[in-house]
């Protein structure tokens, strides 16, 4: 497989398992707010799960280029990786409203 096309595929894995745990963690913020934790707490662990594989994803990258190997930076890599930040963002977020929604005593 050319080099480039192989981290081409690792960024979309990355874009597209980041977009499932930000979808993940915004539903659990709702299911907070609706009063039902157990279920927010569950639906932030499937999040998470989604963020751990990304991550993982990113971490291969990151040791490819440690060792020396050449992973050339471009726009869909960029893309990537903003994207990973941004659901690392979402992830902080969902745990701290979930836990200020409990506080409130929300209720369903």
């Amino acid at each position: 497989m050319e080099e480039n096309e192989s981290l081409h595929l690792s960024c979309f894995e990355i874009i597209s398992q980041v977009g499932m745990a930000r979808s993940c963690y915004v539903e659990a913020v709702d299911l907070a707010c609706d009063g039902s934790f157990d279920e927010a707490r569950a639906k932030a662990g499937e999040g998470d799960a989604f963020f751990t594989a990304a991550h993982g994803v990113h971490t291969a990258l990151v040791t490819q280029a440690a060792q020396g190997g050449a992973v050339p930076v471009d726009i869909l890599l960029v893309h990537a990786e903003d994207q990973l930040m941004s659901g690392e963002d979402f992830k902080i977020l969902s745990e701290r409203l979930i836990r200020l929604a409990e506080r409130a005593g929300i209720r369903a």
